[in-house]
Order: structure tokens, then sequence, then C-alpha cells
């Protein structure tokens, strides 16, 4: 077996271990014995366990556990995907201002008034229209492709955060302003089962995809000429992959909030593992940022009292991890 199976055997061992811990750690214990009790009472229609206990673990907990998975799992895959596809370390899964773009459609939904399931959707289509626009500026541009890219989402972005920062200037400060600014935190506080369905299908048309063309990234790491020349669609082959790793980026980002650093630090951390080719990298990033996600939310819920933001967190990891880079120069050189 190869070094790259085991590690991804290794961190899906971990992952597993990770989510059954995480089902006993909250305010309202629950055991391992109650959780498998809870669902063979599914299947056989049984009731040995407290009603309290079932609804907590089917409504709240376990809907939550998923999600962090999801999103970790999106983020980081679509991180990787960016790095690849754009040749850049650096790149991120916001490179393209589908997180901006979340932000602004949510922040409008919340100045609404509208219910939560409503601000998801929000998000979502808003990160969508982002990525169109600047799917239309990039084609207009003239130059290299993936630049032209890269600055068409940097200038979307800045419009999409103008937006926001205008619906923060114009927002109630006692009741609006505060709710904006905590999604904008990225948290999976409100996670309910209706939310992990509504990113599941996104995210699964996008990342199963992008698992089938990881192999081809390796290729779009290569100057376009020498691609072409081993008989690869760059400009087909590029779309795909920024398609779906937008596509799960906004899944993820319209139910979480902001949450920065995980496409960045993950595939970092899963290079060093199993090296730079994508056909164990993507594979390796997804499970990790799993992983590294649900790990940093039992965190978040579990430290203090009063939760803290998720994004809060991964910030304090990944600002550091940014520093580390820089020294190492593999920013700089």
């Amino acid at each position: 077996m190869k070094k790259q199976h085991i590690v991804v055997l290794l961190l899906s061992l971990a992952l597993i271990f990770a989510a059954l811990i995480s089902v006993t750690l909250g305010r309202f214990h629950i055991t391992l014995n109650e959780l498998f009790a809870a669902l063979t009472d599914r299947i056989t229609g049984r009731e040995s366990v407290s009603a309290t206990t079932a609804a907590i673990l089917f409504n709240v907990r376990l809907p939550r556990i998923l999600l962090a998975c999801l999103v970790g799992c999106c983020l980081s895959g679509a991180g990787a995907a960016y790095q690849g596809t754009f040749r850049n370390p650096m790149a991120s899964p916001d490179i393209l201002g589908a997180s901006s773009g979340a932000a602004a459609g949510a922040a409008i939904a919340i100045l609404l008034e509208l219910s939560g399931r409503m601000v998801t959707v929000f998000a979502f289509a808003s990160s969508l229209v982002t990525i169109a626009l600047v799917t239309l500026v990039s084609k207009a541009a003239r130059g290299e492709r993936v630049l032209g890219i890269i600055l068409a989402g940097i200038m979307v972005s800045s419009l999409a955060n103008a937006v926001t920062s205008f619906i923060k200037l114009v927002a109630d400060p006692n009741s609006i302003l505060p709710e904006i600014t905590y999604w904008l935190m990225g948290s999976l506080a409100k996670t309910k089962r209706e939310d992990t369905l509504f990113a599941l299908v996104p995210m699964t048309i996008g990342m199963v995809p992008l698992l089938l063309l990881r192999w081809r990234i390796n290729l779009l790491t290569l100057p376009d000429n020498e691609a072409k020349s081993l008989g690869v669609n760059v400009n087909a082959t590029r779309g795909a992959v920024i398609v779906c790793s937008t596509l799960i980026t906004a899944a993820s980002v319209s139910v979480s909030g902001l949450i920065g650093w995980v496409g960045l630090v993950v595939p970092h951390l899963a290079r060093k593992l199993v090296g730079s080719d994508f056909r164990a990298l993507l594979p390796t990033s997804a499970i990790g940022g799993a992983l590294f996600l649900l790990i940093v939310d039992n965190i978040s819920r579990n430290l203090l009292i009063t939760e803290i933001p998720i994004g809060i967190l991964t910030s304090v990891i990944g600002a550091p991890f940014f520093i580390w880079l820089m020294t190492r120069r593999e920013i700089t050189e």
C-alpha cells in the first residue's frame, strides 16, 4: 500500500473517531450507547431512548456534525483545486469573490428581516451571481486568461464588500447590525437539518466531478502550451474545475457564514503529507478539511459558556500559519 493510501485511510479513521466523540460533547451529554440505540430505534420503531435525547441527536447534534464535515471538506477541496488551477499556493476559496458575494446576499436578507432559510438562499444565489459577473468581466478582459480571472475576482469582490459595508451602515444598530456581524464571523450554531440537506445537493454536484477531474488538475499546474501538447483542453478543464470549486464554496459559505483559512491551511498541510499529486492531494485535503473543521467546531461550542464564532478560531490558527509560510519563503519566492 502506497504512503498516500495509508494517509487517506488514517485520516478517514480519524474523522470517524472524531465524529463519534463529537456526538458526546455538548451541554446535554449523550453517550455512544444512546447514539446507537437512537439509530436502532429509527430502524425498528422502538423508543429505548428519551424523546429529548432523540430530538437533540437528530435535529441538532448530528446535522451540525455532518455540516461541519461537509463545509470543511468543500472549503479545503476548493482551496486545493484553486491553488492548482491558478498555479498559486496562496489561492483560497474566496479568491473569485464567492464568499464576498454570499456575505452581501446574506446581509441583504437580514436587513429585510427574512427567515433563516431565506438568508441561506440569498447568500447562495448572491454568491453564484458574483461568480457570473467575474466570468463575464474576465472574458471581456484582454491578456493572460488566469490573471484576468483573478483580477476580475478581486474587483467584483471589492464591489460586494462595498455593498455589505453600506448595508451595515444603514442597518438598525440594536437588532439588525449585530445579526449581520455575527453571520460574517462564521458559525454553525444555528444549524438545522434543512440547512444540511440544502447544502448537500450542490456540494455533491460540485465535489464528485472535482474528484473525478483531480488527475487533470495536475496538468493545469503546467504552462498552458505544455498542457495543450499533452492533449488537454485547458480552457474547458479549467472552467469545469472553477465551476465545481465555486459551487461547493458558495454552498458552504451560504450555510456557515464566512469561515476563512480552511481552504488555505489544510491543502498546504495535506501537501506536506502526500506531495503535490492531485490524485492524492485533493482527497487528502477534503478529508483533512472535514476533520479540521469538526475539531475546531467542537472547540467553538465547548470551550466557553458562550459559543465562539468558528471564523474567529480558524483565523487564530490560520494567521500564524501564514506567518510560518512567509518565514519559510514559500510565499515570497
